[in-house]
């Protein structure tokens, strides 16, 4: 995958160092479970487009965003730890999740923590509107994941009910982190408008790309078990599009999988299989796509600002991913 910040190597390993030295809460037990999150990896997409968005509206040296950046990557480590419980998931980036390791209520409280430790600094740091996009949008967040909940199961989810919850509680985190950056650096409403609506764009598409790995790639690769959506009877988007081409059998066949608990190997893949037999795979490409496109498209207020160029190679990365 491409680097989005290879002209400025340093950067990924700036805000690696955050985490390594600078980050602790008065909490030593937290701290250990949010910096054991931390060292199982990520690809640290959220702290760069708030560097890309800094430097995309004329930051002079984007290490003095670097906090913010961190702050982003940490919304997300927080919103994980909850997910986890919420999920039930025993793995999580290829290591234990944090409440197999520290217990529900513990994971609870971390993130809880985690949340007020990060605005904590952030209103005590940023200037409006930083503050109220975060709020808002771990607002969105949650929303996001109470329409997933209550779609659990429902076979007749459509693409627009989909990209509605995915824009909630995915995309909506990649915007704010441009947008931010955008804001901290002094940008013009029309730029941070732009980055928003990039953001947007790609985190709908690498929600979807997300669903496409759970059911194409590997367990060592995901770091938790393939067809996991499934098992949660979560309703993603390769599902929903192998359902749109009517095939009765199909249908049926995916009815009786939902309407059971539990899940065998076998029956996950069948249910896979299926989805590939009704073109679901090569469909959720074809709209990963669109998504992609239209993010770059957004694109066009930022001019020639290296950032830009940047940006599209994060988005053509996720086509290759």
């Amino acid at each position: 995958m491409l680097d989005p910040l290879a002209s400025e190597p340093d950067l990924y390993g700036l805000v690696e160092d955050f985490f390594s030295n600078s980050f602790s809460t008065d909490n030593a037990l937290i701290t250990e479970a949010v910096r054991r999150m931390l060292e199982a990896g990520g690809k640290r997409l959220r702290p760069r487009f708030a560097l890309l968005g800094a430097s995309a509206t004329g930051a002079r040296d984007v290490r003095e965003h670097l906090p913010l950046a961190a702050y982003m990557e940490l919304i997300h480590v927080a919103t994980l730890i909850h997910d986890d419980v919420v999920d039930h998931a025993d793995t999580r980036r290829g290591v234990n999740a944090t409440a197999i390791d520290f217990g529900n209520r513990i994971s609870v409280l971390a993130g809880d923590y985690l949340f007020a430790w990060i605005f904590k600094n952030v209103t005590a740091t940023y200037e409006r509107p930083i503050p109220h996009i975060l709020s808002a949008t771990l607002a969105d967040i949650t929303d996001g994941e109470v329409l997933q909940l209550r779609s659990l199961g429902n076979l007749d989810l459509t693409v627009a009910e989909y990209a509605e919850i995915a824009a909630k509680k995915t995309a909506r985190l990649f915007a704010s982190s441009a947008e931010c950056g955008g804001w901290a650096a002094g940008g013009s409403a029309l730029k941070i408008a732009a980055l928003r609506e990039f953001g947007m764009a790609y985190g709908i598409a690498f929600q979807m790309q997300d669903d496409l790995l759970d059911m194409t790639s590997t367990e060592s690769t995901l770091g938790k078990p393939v067809g996991n959506d499934l098992t949660e009877r979560k309703i993603t988007i390769p599902l929903i599009l192998a359902l749109a081409a009517g095939d009765l059998e199909f249908r049926a066949d995916v009815e009786r999988f939902y309407a059971g608990d539990d899940s065998t190997p076998a029956q996950i893949a069948g249910v896979i299989a299926g989805i590939a037999r009704q073109g679901g795979f090569e469909k959720t490409k074809a709209l990963i796509a669109e998504y992609i496109e239209r993010a770059k498209a957004s694109l066009a207020s930022l001019g020639n600002a290296p950032a830009r160029a940047e940006f599209v190679a994060v988005a053509d990365a996720l086509l290759a991913a």
